[in-house]
């Protein structure tokens, strides 16, 4: 436990956080932002007198009962949560991310790249949601089942996937989604990754060669990669990543270098493929 460091971010959260966002009357009397010591201690059920040891470095190792009252009164984020813990020398519990469900934020920000090849991925690489673009350049990838739903389970299973790539990048691409799986698996080894893995440890000798490798990163995972479209031939396309680590998914968009070939065949794509979002 460190009391220094944990007073610290309490009284900073404390300060930040405003009446309105916890429901309360901010009032005439009120001369500074944030919330009063007693108001925390009310919001997260404990006594004053508790609370304001805990400011002032005297108070007692929190329980993670306590700590978990005090994330929930001072609306914490699951960083910001994970954090509290640890200053208190406690773990915190694992959390509970969403794989079915795109999160709110990232649904916006794929409604504003409509006329882009955009893909909502859950952490176990099921992909959630497609603007109609990026149907177009891989087809839909959200029509899959079972474990078929996860894209690592299709690449060493199913020789359709592999067609999306020229044939000498498969090797690296393999090795890239089995990095992407044991990260998630590491995380959680009994979860879904975890029958991920043994699903393909089952049925493919590759991909049980490469997850003996045990890599954790793949230095030669490129930015421009290549890919095939059986009506329009090979594109090189950038791929940038937007991570939401609270929800657990990751935002891939596509784009090509402004006035290339592969930027022409692109353009072609999504003014054939309508620009809307694929939902």
């Amino acid at each position: 436990m460190d009391r220094a460091l944990l007073a610290d971010f309490l009284r900073a959260r404390r300060e930040a956080l405003q009446p309105e966002e916890v429901g309360l009357p901010r009032g005439s009397r009120r001369r500074t932002g944030g919330l009063r010591r007693e108001e925390v201690a009310v919001l997260a059920g404990m006594s004053a007198d508790y609370y304001s040891r805990l400011e002032q470095q005297r108070g007692p190792m929190p329980s993670e009962q306590m700590l978990a009252a005090l994330a929930r009164g001072m609306k914490l984020s699951p960083s910001e949560r994970e954090h509290l813990f640890a200053l208190a020398g406690h773990s915190a519990p694992r959390r509970t991310l969403r794989d079915e469900q795109v999160s709110p934020a990232m649904r916006r920000i794929v409604e504003r790249l409509s006329d882009t090849p955009a893909m909502v991925f859950s952490r176990f690489g099921e992909v959630l949601l497609q603007t109609r673009p990026a149907v177009a350049l891989f087809g839909d990838y959200t029509r899959f089942t079972g474990m078929s739903r996860y894209l690592v389970y299709r690449w060493f299973t199913d020789p359709a996937q592999r067609a999306v790539y020229p044939p000498e990048d498969h090797a690296i691409r393999g090795r890239v989604f089995t990095v992407d799986i044991r990260a998630a698996y590491t995380a959680d080894p009994t979860g879904t990754a975890g029958e991920i893995v043994e699903a393909l440890l089952a049925v493919s000798p590759e991909f049980a060669e490469v997850w003996r490798l045990h890599e954790v990163d793949v230095t030669h995972h490129l930015d421009l990669k290549r890919y095939r479209h059986p009506d329009l031939g090979e594109l090189e396309l950038y791929s940038r990543r937007l991570m939401d680590p609270d929800e657990g998914q990751d935002l891939l968009v596509f784009l090509a270098e402004p006035g290339s070939p592969s930027d022409e065949l692109l353009q072609r794509l999504i003014a054939t493929s309508g620009g809307d979002d694929g939902n």
